[in-house]
Formats: structure tokens, C-alpha cells, sequence
């Protein structure tokens, strides 16, 4: 299971049934709740310190704008995983050059989605003195 520590969206897949294998399955997700009934029900997931909803249905994909960024311990083994689970990586860990270490996947609908991992030496985790 990929371990999110935080984050937070709603969504309104195309295909729920596709969206919820894809987030339930293959990411892992654990679901907080679900409402409602039949194909289109709304299912809440856990996302470390918020949570991500999937309820009712668009005719259209969300927009370009909408990308999901999720934080996790350790993204190589997020990494391995995800490949194990026929998640296509659309593009492997890279430590990019303000010190954090990405990954880029995509929803079933196209929602990048973004596994970030903040090193032990980043800036943001490191605060020398304190």
C-alpha cells in the first residue's frame, strides 16, 4: 500500500467503477466510507491527512489544471509497487533540484498525479538547531 501522509481532493471520474479499481486496487487506498448505492456510489479514501472523495459521474475528464500531489515516505518503493501493480509510471523518481524526490503517475481519467517524497536532509524535514 503507498502511504500518504497528506492531501486532499474531490473527484468526479468519467467511469467511478474504473477510478475505484484504480485508486482502491492498484494504489491501495483505504476507504473511509462509502454512500449511496450502485455504480455511481460516492467512496471517501484515506489520504494520510485528508481524503479523497470519488462521487458521481462527469461526462468530461476534470481539467488540465486539476493534479493531485501526494506525499510518501519512500517513492522507490512506491516506485516498485506500483509497477507490480500495472500502474503505468509516467515518469520514475527523479530528485529534482530543489531537493525533493518525484514521480508522476495518472489517474484513469488523465488526473496527474504526483508522489513526492521529502528526503531526511531536505530543508523542510532538516531545521539545524531546533
Amino acid at each position: 500500500m503507498v502511504h500518504v501522509l497528506s492531501g486532499r481532493v474531490l473527484l468526479r471520474p468519467t467511469d467511478p467503477e474504473r477510478s475505484r479499481a484504480f485508486y482502491g486496487e492498484q494504489l491501495g487506498l483505504a476507504v473511509y466510507r462509502e454512500f449511496g448505492t450502485g455504480p455511481d456510489r460516492g467512496t471517501v479514501y484515506f489520504l494520510g491527512g485528508g481524503h479523497l472523495e470519488l462521487s458521481g459521474r462527469s461526462e468530461a475528464p476534470p481539467s488540465p489544471a486539476v493534479r493531485l500531489w501526494l506525499q510518501v515516505e519512500d517513492v522507490s518503493a512506491a516506485h516498485d509497487e506500483l509497477c507490480e501493480k500495472g500502474v503505468e509510471i509516467v515518469r520514475p523518481p527523479v530528485r529534482e533540484p530543489w531537493g525533493l524526490v518525484e514521480m508522476w503517475i495518472a489517474d484513469p481519467d488523465e488526473v496527474p498525479i504526483v508522489l513526492v517524497e521529502v528526503p531526511a536532509d531536505h530543508p523542510i524535514r532538516c531545521r539545524p538547531g531546533i
